[in-house]
């Protein structure tokens, strides 16, 4: 008989900031941390998508030598954010570079603040969007993207910010309805998201650094019920 064809594989792209810069939402309540709860929370998306079957690759673009050292060494591939022209023109730097070393994958833009990414919630996602040329998937408050994913071959416009859920949808991407899959839809900006990340379980790095914020409660949970 016939085989199945091949599962597709998935380059990521993963937008790191300049942790000077990160988490400014997160001031107050992170205080001394900030800058700590950015890379934890990036370190965290980041070893959970590279712990998905799925993904053959991991691509981070970021400036700052902190992140791009931590990421590394858990296996992202790490480039310069060489256009220097903000987020969208940085993610077609780093999917143009995986579309050339790697032609027959998929390529996504996956945002770096989800520290309760489960790789099997991504991995149903993903297999999702092989069925789709374009797609994406909303954050947790149905307004902005946490995911968007282009077949081989189909043109790469990510269209990040604010209102991106709706910038998404009416260039033709597919939104990915999927039941189940809360860990790749909530992104953390405001401490109140970093409570819901807590409650569906964050990464270790996460876990540790919120444990030393007064501002969140103590009895906030860190573990899947």
């Amino acid at each position: 008989m016939t085989s199945h064809k091949a599962r597709l594989t998935w380059s990521l792209v993963v937008p790191v900031k300049v942790l000077a810069r990160a988490k400014t939402r997160m001031s107050a309540a992170a205080g001394p941390h900030r800058e700590a709860l950015a890379l934890a929370v990036a370190a965290d998306t980041v070893s959970a998508a590279l712990h998905c079957p799925t993904v053959a690759e991991v691509i981070v673009v970021t400036d700052d030598p902190l992140p791009a050292a931590e990421l590394s060494a858990l296996g992202a591939r790490v480039v310069p954010d060489v256009p220097d022209r903000g987020l969208n023109p940085a993610l077609v730097h780093g999917a143009d570079l995986a579309a050339r070393d790697r032609p027959g994958s998929g390529v996504g833009a996956l945002s770096a603040d989800l520290p309760a990414l489960r790789p099997a919630e991504l991995r149903r996602v993903l297999e999702a969007a092989a069925l789709t040329p374009e797609s994406f998937v909303p954050d947790a408050l149905g307004v902005g993207t946490t995911l968007y994913t282009t077949r081989p071959g189909v043109p790469f416009h990510p269209a990040f910010g604010t209102g991106s859920r709706a910038r998404h949808a009416a260039q033709g991407a597919r939104e990915l309805a999927l039941d189940g899959i809360e860990s790749v839809r909530q992104d953390v900006d405001t401490p109140d998201d970093l409570r819901a990340a807590l409650a569906l379980g964050t990464g270790p790095r996460t876990t540790a650094i919120a444990a030393r914020l007064p501002a969140l409660s103590p009895g906030a949970g860190t573990s899947p019920a």
